[in-house]
């Protein structure tokens, strides 16, 4: 249902810089990109990507307050990982992976960050309770 996300940046070089080391960690690459405009990355020009784009209307970029995107793994120790390098990056913590609730009776495994905009992410997994 979701083709693409799209987070406000005011410093593409910069967020590009992040999100492709952070994609990467994950064997995703760009797949489409408009110089000094917007940039995207997906496994597939078919699937659902991510994108960071300067605002059409050249006002700053800002955060949306209750908006975040979730990022599917597979498995736990992907989402650790993955959790850990947007951290390495300069990404800042909004919560440690773990389930969620607090048993692993959900099967909700997410760990959450916030990219050098402020942006809210994370990386989540399904695990069988």
């Amino acid at each position: 249902m979701i083709g693409y996300v799209t987070l406000g940046t005011d410093d593409l070089p910069k967020a590009a810089a992040f999100y492709d080391e952070l994609f990467g960690s994950i064997g995703i690459g760009r797949f489409m990109e408009e110089e000094n405009y917007f940039i995207a990355w997906a496994p597939a020009p078919d699937a659902p990507s991510v994108a960071v784009s300067i605002p059409f209307n050249k006002k700053p970029a800002t955060v949306g307050n209750g908006t975040m995107v979730a990022l599917f793994m597979e498995s736990p120790d992907k989402v650790d990982a993955f959790h850990k390098k947007a951290l390495e990056l300069g990404g800042t913590d909004e919560g440690a992976p773990g389930f969620r609730p607090a048993d692993k009776d959900s099967g909700f495994y997410a760990g959450y960050f916030r990219d050098l905009d402020g942006n809210k992410l994370n990386a989540f997994c399904m695990v069988e309770a």
